[in-house]
């Protein structure tokens, strides 16, 4: 299990990305923060594109800096998102998550202000797909 300090500069780390974010277009902000198997921190920032479509979402850029830097394994999400409800990761990204962690992954959700939600990626993503559904069989 990850401790609280731990959790809690993920979720600071999240915020900071979150400044970060470019969103030009629908001014909504959104950071996020993986923790991997090494204990290293890997952040992200929605980055928006002229063509909508196109654009990356926090949760993806993070997956791909701790990819670059050799995680495989994600112990811990934070998403920092500012709206009236807590800004949850899209279902997209959620398998995304999932490629990389388990139900039981804990998914924080903060704000500008701090934590507003906790969750598993399980409770995200029920009877999730994912890659143990193909290893091989005999």
């Amino acid at each position: 299990m990850t401790d609280d300090a731990t959790l809690t500069k993920l979720v600071a780390v999240a915020q900071a990305a979150r400044a970060k974010a470019y969103a030009p277009y629908s001014n909504f902000q959104v950071g996020a923060a993986v923790l991997d198997e090494h204990g290293r921190i890997h952040a992200g920032a929605n980055v928006e594109n002229a063509s909508y479509p196109q654009g990356l979402c926090a949760e993806a850029s993070a997956i791909a800096h701790m990819v670059l830097a050799g995680g495989r394994r994600i112990e811990a999400v934070a998403v920092a998102g500012v709206a009236d409800a807590p800004v949850t990761p899209c279902g997209g990204c959620r398998q995304k998550l999932r490629e990389f962690s388990a139900d039981g992954t804990p998914v924080l959700v903060a704000d500008a202000t701090g934590l507003r939600a906790r969750y598993t990626l399980g409770e995200l993503l029920p009877a999730s797909f994912g890659p143990h559904h193909l290893e091989k069989r005999t």
